[in-house]
């Protein structure tokens, strides 16, 4: 008998069984027919585990109004979070005063009212209400906020019951693959549950957000979500949702979560004082390339952070560090990138004394620095004017002239300097990060002041075999940083 006729045989026998019992109504499976289990580690279904967490999940509403200093200028917000912060703060260009009420969700996580949300659902409200999943809804305020992590500690004045709460998991151990449940209030739908699994853990979103290390899933979450938790299959918090990517401003399985040990931490800050203390440096650091590696003469596999610049003031400057110092450990332990020391230094509490090892000139030493606070973010950096250019040699691509007195006096940078005048896109400099009104200080290690010094100290550093040209720039709002160009492409 072929294939084909077992088949057909036995879905006649199946049919044959069901006709078998007339008048019931019932179509029963074969007795042979096999029962499939889920795969292993699935579970068949999450009913108990909702119906179980679900009480704790709010939906929130907070309502206020946004001043038009207080919109975000959507220009500087990167492509992928733009969306997200268009909900909440507005187009930028001209605005009025506009009423403005956003949605979110949040979770207890005491039985006597307090509850975690994201800080930009409830940022600016003058008023925020909490609906439960049994039909009660109360007034919250805020006892805390992070703008830095987007978190907010909210408070409700305990009812006639105790509140049901979730845990916050303080120690993450979850991996890509496991399973994650979504309960919040999308589109205003309070007590939606969704599914999915962890696809990806440390993932960076913009440099503003430096203190998170985002877990991204695929249990859909939208509009409203924001705040609410991601749960583990034993019903513990492993993350608070707070972005999605998206191209039409809905669900592509691409969701963002802060972790919940991340979470923890600040949530404490906030139970004990109403905010979160962060040690300070007061550095601007960069990633070590391998362009700059190749341009400051470093080993191929030299991990740290290099110094764009020591800020005036700091703890930084009065530890002794200085430009160009690369850092390579805090007490002892490796540091592999920016990120990685900025973490690091503000998880420190201020006033704490911390040992970096520093590669200066070739040389390793220890430098000892004690940390202050660190302060509300500078605001964004003033753009200046952008100069006519006429003839005027190119070099990687960008227009390079003498400043002016007034350009000098305007910058602050002295008598040293070559300003970059006017920039291709797509070129060398673009790509490194330079733009039109930045000005180059040194060159190879040396003070630039006219196009010939900027030329000479490119071909004496061909001459060594380098592959790169290591420039230091003042950036436009007077932050300094080192970049490595390509003298490849340098004509």
């Amino acid at each position: 008998m072929t294939f084909t006729q077992r088949l057909l045989v036995s879905a006649a026998a199946g049919l044959a069984l069901t006709a078998a019992m007339p008048g019931t109504g019932l179509i029963t499976a074969p007795a042979h027919a096999q029962t499939y289990a889920a795969p292993n580690g699935a579970p068949m279904s999450f009913a108990d585990l909702i119906e179980r967490v679900s009480p704790a999940v709010v939906s929130i509403e907070a309502s206020g109004v946004v001043n038009p200093e207080e919109m975000p200028d959507l220009s500087q917000v990167p492509p992928q979070l733009r969306e997200f912060f268009e909900r909440f703060g507005g187009m930028p260009g001209p605005q009025t005063p506009r009423p403005r009420r956003s949605q979110g969700s949040g979770f207890f996580i005491s039985a006597d009212g307090l509850l975690v949300t994201n800080n930009h659902v409830i940022a600016g409200a003058d008023s925020i209400r909490v609906s439960l999943s049994d039909g009660r809804s109360f007034s919250a305020e805020v006892i805390g906020r992070d703008e830095l992590t987007d978190l907010a500690l909210l408070r409700v004045e305990q009812g006639s019951r105790p509140f049901q709460h979730v845990e916050l998991a303080r120690e993450l151990d979850i991996r890509v693959g496991d399973w994650v449940v979504a309960v919040g209030n999308p589109f205003g739908l309070g007590g939606t549950a969704t599914a999915g699994i962890v696809s990806a853990i440390g993932r960076e979103m913009s440099p503003a957000q430096a203190y998170i290390d985002f877990m991204q899933i695929d249990a859909p979450i939208n509009r409203g979500n924001s705040g609410g938790p991601a749960f583990d299959l034993n019903g513990r918090v492993v993350g608070v949702n707070s972005a999605i990517i998206s191209p039409t401003g809905g669900n592509v399985g691409i969701g963002f979560a802060i972790p919940s040990h991340v979470a923890a931490n600040i949530i404490d800050q906030l139970i004990e004082g109403g905010e979160v203390r962060r040690g300070y440096l007061g550095i601007s650091p960069a990633d070590l390339t391998d362009d700059l590696r190749d341009a400051m003469g470093l080993d191929d596999d030299l991990q740290g952070v290099l110094i764009n610049q020591v800020l005036t003031g700091t703890p930084a400057a009065e530890g002794g560090l200085q430009n160009g110092d690369i850092v390579t450990s805090i007490n002892g332990a490796a540091v592999s990138g920016a990120r990685v020391l900025t973490q690091r230094v503000g998880a420190f509490a201020p006033g704490e004394q911390i040992r970096l090892g520093v590669l200066r000139d070739g040389r390793e030493r220890t430098v000892r620095v004690r940390l202050a606070e660190r302060p509300a973010d500078a605001g964004a950096p003033a753009t200046p004017s952008r100069p006519e250019t006429a003839e005027a040699p190119r070099f990687f691509g960008m227009t390079l002239e003498v400043p002016s007195e007034q350009d000098r006096a305007r910058l602050e940078i002295g008598q040293r300097g070559l300003l970059v005048s006017d920039l291709e896109p797509d070129s060398e400099a673009a790509r490194k990060g330079l733009r039109p009104g930045d000005v180059i200080l040194q060159a190879g290690g040396r003070d630039v002041r006219t196009i010939a010094d900027f030329r000479a100290a490119a071909e004496e550093v061909r001459s060594r075999g380098r592959a790169a040209l290591l420039v230091f720039v003042s950036m436009q709002g007077g932050q300094q940083r080192f970049a490595a160009l390509d003298l490849d492409a340098m004509e």
